[in-house]
């Protein structure tokens, strides 16, 4: 079966997210199911060289303003489908942002561009390649189906992935007949959203199926305390909604051969992560103190992942005798709020402003637990980071949190199948409390390292996920596509 992604980021070319993360390690894992996939993304300046040295499949003088042509290649055991449009991808900086931390002005077209080739691809193929279906993710590639349908021709089957509802892609319609749609389309069940031209709407209505990235999520979109607007239309297609849950990479995540780890260790030699430990104490100038667990955070520093509570909780945490590692980036409040906690709790919170993939990864080997108390969460891969390295998961009970970390109450402790914590509802007094819990859990010696084995054998890869998207991309290719 040959299957085309479409997406906006990929790891490990261009990432800003756990999407990235996804689209590097989906296609991976498909292949050994006999699945050959091509990734097609835009040509950002990261991805210049590989755009270079790559073979021009596609070219058009004219796409939303300027030439533009597709690339492929391979990387990383990727196949790549590079649109190199330098008027649209060549800009310095974030790829959705500009320097002024807002949107790129043309980002309806730049992301558009990316949806309509991908669709003359998905209809025409490339070089003698003809995909069988094509698999979509998130806002920036929701008009593919739009333009699939409004095609006289049959064309492929469509999968739309929500990784995070959030973020919709929402524009002025008047550009839709600058980006080539038919305003036949711009309806209240297609992909008009409360007067806006709604891109991650326009593939809910328009794909043959639609996944998420965990199956609580899934149901947690249908409400509306979830759904932003769009739960109508989901529970509308909820026979065509499943949640999938997301898997990491085993090989790039492992601590047995990490890299970035002072030193490695397994389940077998836990007693080698205390020298990780260590080193993330020096690195975030974090004082040794035997009383409670090294947490840490690896995060966007927004509302959403729960991190202003976590402000109004670290007093509780500091007088427990915890520690802090903080490493992440977003909400400037936010961010002066963790730098100053850093400055009044000097020595027990640590705080790091970026992001740095070999620090994220040495945090996962030294810290005791992670702290996760998002408000939602689609899926989460930190937290399945943090069960592979034996680091605690104390996490929200919310989309994939909920589906991944099994709670250290007291059922779970006498079958001794506990992998972390989990708390509801996300405040802060219940917060306090799962912190609270998880040094008491700390404080049990044999518990905690019974707790820390069972985490790194839970499995958290992508074998079981890779099979159910083969089985909904077969569904789907047993059907005959037609022209609507």
């Amino acid at each position: 079966m040959k299957i085309l992604f479409v997406a906006s980021e990929c790891a490990p070319f261009i990432k800003t997210g756990g999407l990235a993360d996804v689209i590097g390690a989906v296609p991976k894992s498909l292949a050994a199911l006999d699945v050959e996939a091509r990734v097609m993304l835009p040509a950002y300046p990261a991805l210049g060289p590989l755009a270079a040295q790559g073979s021009e499949v596609w070219r058009s003088d004219d796409l939303q303003g300027g030439p533009a042509r597709l690339v492929a290649c391979d990387a990383e055991g990727i196949s790549l489908l590079l649109l190199d449009a330098p008027h649209l991808f060549d800009r310095p900086g974030n790829i959705y942002l500009g320097s002024d931390g807002q949107d790129w002005p043309d980002n309806a077209q730049r992301f558009g561009a990316l949806s309509f080739v991908a669709a003359e691809i998905a209809a025409h193929g490339v070089k003698g390649w003809h995909p069988d279906l094509v698999h979509v993710h998130d806002w920036q590639a929701g008009l593919v189906p739009a333009y699939l349908r409004q095609m006289d021709q049959a064309t492929p089957p469509c999968v739309l992935t929500i990784h995070n509802i959030a973020f919709q892609g929402l524009f002025d319609p008047s550009l839709m007949t600058s980006l080539g749609l038919s305003t036949a389309l711009f309806t209240p069940d297609g992909m008009e959203y409360f007067g806006r031209l709604g891109f991650l709407k326009a593939g809910i209505a328009f794909s043959d199926r639609i996944t998420t990235v965990s199956p609580t999520y899934a149901r947690e979109l249908m409400q509306p305390e979830y759904g932003m607007g769009l739960e109508g239309l989901l529970r509308a297609r909820g026979a065509d909604l499943s949640g999938i849950l997301n898997g990491i990479d085993l090989d790039i995540w492992n601590p047995e051969d990490d890299g970035c780890l002072v030193a490695t260790y397994s389940s077998r030699t836990l007693k080698r992560k205390a020298q990780n430990r260590d080193e993330v104490m020096r690195r975030f100038g974090l004082e040794a103190t035997s009383e409670g667990p090294l947490f840490c955070v690896i995060s966007r520093l927004t509302t959403q992942k729960g991190l202003d509570l976590l402000l109004e909780a670290l007093p509780t945490l500091v007088a427990r005798g915890a520690t802090l590692a903080v490493l992440g980036s977003g909400d400037k409040e936010l961010e002066a709020g963790f730098v100053a906690a850093a400055h009044a709790h000097s020595g027990a919170v640590g705080v790091i402003i970026g992001y740095d993939e070999s620090l994220s990864h040495l945090m996962q080997g030294g810290c005791d637990a992670i702290l996760i108390p998002s408000r939602f969460e689609p899926c989460g891969l930190t937290q399945l980071y943090g069960l592979r390295y034996g680091t605690v998961p104390v996490v929200a009970r919310t989309g994939g949190l909920a589906d991944t970390v099994i709670d250290a109450n007291e059922a779970a402790l006498t079958t001794r199948c506990a992998t972390g914590v989990q708390f509801s509802p996300v405040t802060t007094p219940a917060l306090e409390q799962a912190i609270l819990r998880t040094c008491d859990l700390y404080d049990q010696p044999a518990v905690w390292s019974g707790i820390m084995r069972r985490a790194m054998r839970h499995p958290v890869g992508w074998d079981v996920s890779a099979q159910t998207y083969l089985d909904v991309y077969s569904s789907l290719a047993d059907t005959p596509a037609s022209a609507e």
